[in-house]
């Protein structure tokens, strides 16, 4: 019997893959959001329309390399991209807590500002609440993002082949630490930033190189809630390289000290890819000329087309189970 949410219900792992299917997909099931994906994909007067929604409750709301206005832009444009979406419109909802700094809500305008201007997307429409002191934790941000997609782009799970490879745009873990180091002051050796950024021209040259299957960015949950959510919704086996998966150096260090997994930590400008293993090497090449992609790597495979679980060969070459996480390490960290 449940009785109480816990911060584990948002922090996307398994209880947040629950609570939808067991709650908000009874109540709510149709053909559009029984796929779960990041964004809705439909047609609308002959055009491929995408939509999604996001809401970012980050603690803090400023941390090295982004704030939480630079983050529901990026997030929200790659929850669009990650299903093929050239993305266009953005709206904003804000809940602002009482006696919020006005000089911080400047800065942090400016940069929703200066982010959509760099993808080239427009802030058309929003919202704005202000709740009693005490009632909100600083500021929410709440996004609703819309886009278009080619008609020749066709991505789902349904698509996964046994023997398709699985890319990763770059180094996992980064997101998560540089939020946690500035949550809890932890003093690294060398400063750990987030990764945010925008990933919609990286994806798009990634998908005129060759057959991409399927994508999605790995945020709450990390790597392994995404293999995890390949492999249970679509009853594949993966298996994936401990020496292939790129991770910097200070945030393995700092994993370390922590007593984390970085499998497991949130990214905020990462994206993992399904695709076809004739085209692996063309769209490996393509996705590192992207500044953004410079450290990207093919980290496995599908290697069975039934089964629901998720291998890592370890770097002594013995095999181990990554399970979906019950809940994210770091909470509040989108």
């Amino acid at each position: 019997m449940k009785n109480r949410i816990s911060l584990g219900y948002g922090s996307g792992g398994r209880l947040t893959r629950d609570l939808i299917k067991d709650l908000f997909l009874k109540n709510f099931d149709n053909p559009l959001l029984s796929k779960l994906s990041d964004s809705a994909v439909f047609d609308l007067h002959g055009e491929k329309v995408a939509v999604t929604t996001d809401s970012y409750v980050i603690n803090p709301i400023f941390f090295p390399g982004g704030d939480i206005g630079k983050l529901s832009v990026c997030g929200t444009v790659n929850d669009l991209a990650v299903v093929g979406a050239a993305p266009l419109y953005i709206t904003l909802g804000m809940i602002i807590e009482e006696g919020f700094p006005y000089k911080d809500l400047e800065n942090i305008t400016a940069s929703i500002k200066n982010a959509a201007e760099g993808i080239g997307i427009k802030v058309i429409t929003g919202d704005t609440k202000v709740t009693e002191k005490g009632k909100t934790d600083g500021i929410y941000i709440n996004t609703t993002g819309i886009g278009v997609v080619d008609t020749d782009i066709k991505l789902g799970m349904d698509k996964i082949e046994k023997g398709d490879k699985i890319i990763l745009s770059g180094n996992i873990g980064d997101h998560g630490i540089a939020v946690l180091s500035k949550r809890e002051g932890f003093k690294f050796e060398s400063d750990i930033e987030s990764d945010c950024a925008p990933l919609n021209t990286l994806i798009y040259s990634a998908i005129r190189a060759g057959r991409i299957k399927f994508m999605r960015d790995p945020t709450r949950g990390g790597l392994a809630a995404v293999l995890n959510e390949i492999t249970e919704e679509g009853n594949f086996e993966i298996t994936v390289k401990e020496e292939e998966i790129p991770v910097d150096d200070r945030v393995m260090g700092a994993c370390s000290i922590l007593g984390l997994d970085p499998v497991y930590i949130a990214n905020e400008g990462k994206v993992v890819m399904v695709v076809k293993p004739d085209d692996a090497a063309k769209i490996l090449s393509a996705v590192r000329r992207d500044p953004l992609g410079a450290n990207a790597a093919i980290i496995g495979e599908v290697t069975d087309s039934k089964g629901n679980s998720v291998y890592l060969e370890t770097i002594y070459g013995s095999l181990r189970r990554i399970d979906m996480p019950l809940e994210d390490p770091l909470p509040r960290i989108c």
